[in-house]
């Protein structure tokens, strides 16, 4: 979600991020994702929670075939490719500044018989919500980290969903804000933790609207 610049030097440990392609195999296809680091900073990089989610995806954590999937703060776009290609109607989302970029790595990967179930639009969280439906699946790899978008996140999660929507949240908890947006999102879903891998330490969380939460 959020476009942020780094020097070479920020984040020195981080040296695949500099790459400017990685490749991925998933659902029997070769994925290859262009990166960006020094122009778009951490929305143009996959980070290891989206990897995470995508084998999820894969080994069949939730089934997304004929469903409509949204993926929030999509960046390099693979979690939303993952879900086309497993048969999912997907939109994916991110702001304005990261559309070109993401389009190009969606439409530069999936095969032509898949482009028909993906669209790729602008979303500012909070904003514009108006235009967008319920979804039956929420998708949201590592962004949960910003405290200043919480309020709009939860917000834009609330709007997309309706009490069949499950949303899948994959993220590493670096900090006590991220528990404190969990916390936040308890307040009107069940939330519970369904997946964990220890190699990467990232978390998949799963939520759906509590009965008492309007539509």
């Amino acid at each position: 979600m959020a476009l942020v610049p780094y020097d070479d030097h920020t984040l020195s440990g981080l040296k695949r991020f500099h790459n400017s392609s990685t490749t991925y195999t998933f659902s029997n296809h070769t994925i290859q994702i262009k990166q960006d680091w020094k122009s778009l900073g951490v929305a143009a990089v996959v980070w290891d929670a989206a990897v995470v989610l995508c084998m999820y995806l894969e080994a069949g954590g939730i089934n997304v075939q004929g469903r409509s999937v949204v993926e929030l703060g999509a960046g390099t776009g693979l979690v939303g490719i993952v879900a086309a290609l497993l048969g999912a109607d997907v939109t994916v989302t991110d702001r304005d500044l990261a559309m070109e970029f993401l389009k190009s790595n969606v439409y530069d990967n999936l095969p032509k018989e898949h482009e028909k179930r993906m669209s790729v639009k602008p979303l500012n969280w909070g904003t514009g919500l108006e235009h967008f439906p319920h979804f039956d699946v929420i998708l949201g790899a590592d962004i949960i980290y910003l405290e200043e978008t919480f309020q709009d996140l939860l917000k834009t999660i609330i709007h997309l969903s309706s009490e069949h929507t499950v949303i899948l949240l994959s993220c590493r908890l670096r900090y006590q804000r991220d528990h404190n947006f969990l916390d936040m999102l308890r307040k009107h879903f069940t939330v519970d933790q369904v997946h964990y891998d220890s190699n990467v330490d990232v978390y998949i969380y799963r939520a759906q609207k509590t009965q008492k939460e309007e539509l």
